[in-house]
């Protein structure tokens, strides 16, 4: 199983930002229009809605476990900073990593 939690953290980095380098192409390298486009129509609303609670109830979580000190500090802010500057997709696979138990 971490070696499958592994490849999801690294497809959790390479695939948004993937997306983010066409999406900057496509617009002179350009953030402009960016936030508009994540709400452009209501299939992509609700795509971003789920995600914003997911990535959300994953924080609140998070804070939890580290309030119980069930998450050491140097953890917890390699969570954060990851969800934070990569997302969702990053943070939740590298805390299955790291917590996976056999």
């Amino acid at each position: 199983m971490k070696k499958i939690f592994f490849v999801l953290c690294v497809l959790g980095v390479v695939l948004p930002y993937y997306q983010l380098y066409y999406f900057l192409e496509g617009n002179n390298w350009s953030m402009e229009g960016f936030w508009s486009e994540i709400y452009s129509n209501h299939a992509i609303s609700m795509i971003t809605m789920d995600i914003t609670v997911a990535a959300s109830s994953f924080l609140v979580f998070l804070i939890y476990q580290y309030s119980q000190k069930k998450i050491k500090t140097n953890c917890f802010v390699k969570y954060i900073v990851s969800l934070f500057f990569v997302g969702f997709s990053l943070s939740m696979p590298l805390y299955f990593y790291d917590n996976y138990k056999k």
